[in-house]
């Protein structure tokens, strides 16, 4: 492992440089990243191959986007003959590594390369870089918000916000990209300055064979840092713990317990140490609600110090960070029940931590779509804080069968049915909470539609 490090140390490597003026370039998925994609291209003296598997008649406004472009677009198919001439290949993050025309442009020898890493060959500023299977808006936001303190030009984006090829042409301090591992998986010379890896449980198993090849693809946020550069990484998770053997970069760490340089919480405050310095924030000073957002805090404030924020910049953006939207997000009181909105709770291990922040019987709303894994772990709390559980969606039955044992379960056909049950059943002092361990996407767009439904559900009880 190499040194414990606190700040980043100026860059001395060369950038790389990707020509594309008269290059062909195939943008697989013709959504807001793949858009973004073609924008940034084409500017730059690209020709297009845009690729959709969704039919023409519901790509009207990428249609119309893209006719004044120079790119040829095929919607509802996709033919391996289209990669004849093409130069490289951006898929958009939804898009699997199995898709037939990724695989023939492995085959051929076609670079792949993701919207993220395109961006980077030409980007100027530093990056610090988010990933985690929880917490990575509210770690990226806070982030921003204390370099915006110490006075730094920074965006947010990535996975939050625009894409981060939507940045690079403006003159920055720093930028923060939120990073999926859909995103990490085609990066080679993506170089974040400082990265964080929150922690890692059990997600998206629809896509990869199980927890190890999940983590691989997010550890590869580490894949071209150098030894002037800073990983932050996450004590109490075994796993992001364990990746610190095998970094070049320099590590810093948050988590519970106390340590000689990182963040640690002693009682009711949280303690930075480094450089020599001591540095301590009290609990009660925070809006955020929750344990993993005291972890959030940790992480942010551990690489706000790496990219030079001082100690009163990184506390005052702390005290007045108010969360984001659809993250255990207060919506009102009522009958003397609380209800809190936490649609982005959309895995197990998010519900975990969500549960583990109330002291007081909740009554949880769960359900959507399925990602793979297992739900047996909720269990013991559910049984230990939940009061009634009420179910909706296509996991529904998968939920009954590992939970219902462990509360009073009952199963609804949608979200206002929910709604209507859980005010019935909430008595004063309790918590209502929606909080899915699943996507939406049986009955939502998004996390954010449905978190937005329950909110207005909430609000006209």
């Amino acid at each position: 492992m190499s040194s414990v490090a606190t700040s980043v140390e100026p860059a001395t490597d060369g950038k790389p440089v990707m020509e594309l003026e008269g290059k062909n370039i195939m943008v697989l998925g013709l959504a807001r990243t793949g858009l973004a994609v073609v924008r940034f291209v084409t500017r730059r003296g690209a020709r297009v191959v845009g690729v959709d598997a969704r039919a023409a008649g519901q790509m009207e406004q990428a249609r119309a986007e893209l006719a004044p472009l120079p790119a040829v677009c095929h919607f509802g198919a996709e033919n391996p003959a289209w990669l004849d001439g093409v130069d490289a290949v951006v898929p958009s993050p939804g898009v699997p590594r199995d898709n037939p025309l990724l695989v023939e442009a492995a085959r051929r020898g076609v670079e792949v390369l993701s919207e993220i890493e395109l961006a980077s060959r030409f980007a100027s500023m530093p990056l610090a870089a988010v990933t985690g299977t929880n917490g990575k808006t509210t770690t990226t936001s806070l982030l921003t918000a204390m370099l915006e303190a110490a006075g730094q030009r920074v965006f947010a984006g990535g996975n939050i916000g625009k894409p981060f090829i939507d940045y690079v042409d403006e003159d920055w301090d720093w930028g923060v990209v939120e990073v999926s591992s859909f995103q990490l998986e085609w990066v080679r010379e993506f170089r974040p300055r400082v990265a964080l890896f929150l922690n890692l449980s059990e997600d998206h198993l629809d896509r990869y064979d199980g927890l190890e090849s999940y983590g691989a693809a997010k550890a590869r946020i580490f894949a071209a840092q150098q030894p002037g550069d800073v990983a932050v990484l996450n004590r109490d998770d075994p796993w992001v713990w364990g990746l610190r053997r095998r970094l070049s970069s320099g590590v810093v760490s948050f988590g519970w317990s106390e340590v000689d340089a990182g963040a640690f919480v002693a009682g009711d405050e949280i303690v930075w140490r480094g450089g020599g310095a001591e540095e301590r924030l009290p609990l009660r000073d925070l809006r955020l609600l929750g344990v993993h957002n005291v972890e959030n805090v940790m992480a942010a404030l551990c690489a706000a110090r790496a990219a030079g924020a001082g100690a009163r910049a990184v506390e005052t953006a702390a005290r007045r960070f108010p969360g984001i939207e659809h993250r255990l997000e207060f919506v009102r009181e009522l009958d003397g029940a609380r209800y809190y909105n936490d649609s982005k709770g959309t895995n197990v291990g998010a519900v975990e931590k969500s549960l583990a922040s109330f002291d007081v019987p909740v009554v949880l709303i769960a359900g959507g779509v399925h990602k793979g894994g297992s739900y047996d772990t909720l269990a013991p709390l559910v049984r230990e804080r939940v009061r009634k559980l009420i179910l909706l969606g296509a996991s529904a039955p998968l939920m009954r069968t590992a939970l219902g044992a462990s509360a009073d379960t009952v199963v609804v056909n949608d979200l206002p049915a929910a709604v209507c049950v859980a005010r019935a059943a909430a008595r004063p002092g309790d918590v209502v909470l929606l909080s899915p361990g699943c996507s939406s996407f049986d009955m939502f767009e998004n996390y954010a539609e449905r978190g937005r439904a329950f909110k207005e559900l909430v609000q006209a009880l």
